[in-house]
């Protein structure tokens, strides 16, 4: 199936201004800036270490900056713990890379969690919102169930569902296909480009997945040590012939070519 386009817009929802955070005496991000469109989905992308983690943890305000400013919807992220960053951040969702379900409570209990925390719905409505969330990524028989009861792939899409509770303009994602087969991998990256398209939501990934990265990126921020390498559209850094961007697609090329002539029947085996 041909992928859809993004909706079109140059509407800024994140801006990320000279940011700079160090651990102790290391630069971990050096005066990084960039931006992030309305109903774009945005890859954050590199070696491990680079930066792409806390980068996406400065945004979503779990990180303090040394220097420099984040925008989310025109307004400057403040201190953590005030009343108006809370309420900006409450128009964002997170999908954690393992997920992040509480143990103790079921499936349906985990999704209503950041409706009962921050509205007043009354119990009901709040069980019919959790229910359509559920239905939305194809979850709706797993309401009663606890996380230990669900695989790999349906414990990521709890998580979503609770990351979309609150019905966010924004979306992150960490790691999301971590850990997953790739069949699995593969629907849950189908269900983030719904969402796009039929919803128009910003969503931001972080990820080393090809796979996905080529599935679902309209553009990728490349980090290395800290700095943009690349910033720009997913056809465009294909296309470069050097440089650790290039180093990058061609190494993960040569990696899912080897393992596709060590199982030449690879496709068979996750068609069945």
């Amino acid at each position: 199936m041909e992928r859809q386009k993004p909706l079109p817009s140059s509407e800024v929802i994140v801006s990320v201004q000279d940011l700079t955070i160090k651990y102790g005496d290391s630069v971990v991000l050096n005066n990084l800036s960039a931006d992030f469109n309305r109903s774009e989905v945005k890859v954050v992308l590199g070696k491990s270490g680079c930066g792409k983690t806390t980068l996406l943890k400065a945004i979503v305000g779990l990180l303090k900056a040394d220097a420099g400013t984040i925008r989310l919807f025109g307004e400057e992220l403040g201190d953590p713990d005030s009343l108006r960053t809370s309420q900006i951040l409450r128009k964002t969702g997170v999908l954690f890379q393992n997920g992040a379900l509480l143990g103790s409570l079921t499936v349906e209990d985990n999704i209503a969690l950041p409706l009962t925390m921050h509205t007043t719905l009354p119990s009901k409505l709040i069980k019919e919102m959790v229910h359509y969330k559920l239905s939305q990524v194809d979850l709706h028989h797993a309401a009663a169930l606890y996380p230990e009861e669900l695989s790999g792939g349906m414990k990521k899409r709890a998580a979503l569902a609770r990351a979309l509770a609150l019905d966010p303009p924004l979306l992150f994602c960490d790691e999301p296909s971590a850990g997953l087969d790739p069949v699995t991998s593969a629907g849950l990256d189908d269900l983030l480009l719904k969402l796009r398209d039929g919803l128009g939501i910003t969503i931001i990934v972080v990820t080393h997945e090809i796979f996905s990265i080529e599935k679902i990126a309209d553009k990728i921020l490349f980090l290395n040590k800290g700095n943009i390498l690349f910033d720009g559209k997913l056809s465009e850094a294909q296309k470069m012939d050097s440089g650790p961007v290039a180093d990058f697609f061609k190494r993960n090329e040569l990696t899912i070519s080897q393992q596709q002539i060590e199982k030449p029947d690879f496709t068979l085996e996750y068609t069945k």
